[in-house]
């Protein structure tokens, strides 16, 4: 999917909850996404999520966001790949705060899966989850996006590239920001990314 699809995408959603969803998380994945290195990319052993590190890492070249390029996170690394494509599942055990972990999970996410999502929570890392309906999951993450299996109107794939193209642009200044909002941006940036209660 190209720059021009991805417009004409935004175009047929924008009558819906879809676009305002997508651009919402990819908001909070470019907010999250901060540190050279800290945002990891994991999938489920069915698949990488590969299209997604593609998109955000062009989209960190192209903006000049080095914290939205992704470490891709892999269940079975083969010793002889490129370094890039050798980080295996203990990344996960090392997440600590300030860093983003996104969890890419079309079906269902596996227990060994959320027991590391955990214990990254647990450490301080922020939780990001695009799924298809897996309510364990999206209990473990500060921010969800669930792409039902089947809809109509938006793909999984096309979701991915939805939220990383939102990543990728500049935010702009929000119309009558309240004081809770100012104050959330600002403790964010002294301290690193607010927790808020798991999404439901």
């Amino acid at each position: 999917m190209d720059a021009d699809q991805v417009t004409m995408l935004r175009e047929v959603l924008s009558a819906t909850g879809w676009l305002d969803r997508t651009t919402d998380f990819g908001r909070a994945l470019r907010t999250g996404a901060r540190t050279p290195g800290g945002l990891m990319l994991v999938g489920t052993p069915a698949g990488d999520p590969w299209h997604m590190a593609a998109h955000l890492d062009d989209e960190s070249r192209l903006g000049g966001l080095p914290g939205l390029s992704p470490t891709l996170v892999r269940w079975s690394p083969p010793p002889d790949a490129p370094a890039h494509l050798r980080v295996g599942l203990e990344r996960l055990e090392a997440a600590r705060r300030g860093e983003t972990l996104l969890v890419v999970a079309e079906e269902g996410a596996p227990d060994p899966l959320l027991e590391r999502v955990d214990d990254a929570r647990r450490t301080g890392a922020l939780i990001l989850a695009l799924d298809g309906g897996d309510r364990e999951l999206r209990g473990l993450a500060h921010e969800a996006l669930t792409v039902p299996p089947g809809d109509a109107l938006l793909s999984f794939d096309g979701a991915q590239h939805l939220v990383s193209a939102a990543a990728g642009q500049a935010t702009g200044v929000r119309k009558n920001r309240g004081l809770r909002d100012r104050l959330a941006r600002l403790l964010d940036a002294v301290s690193g990314p607010v927790v808020s209660d798991p999404v439901d």
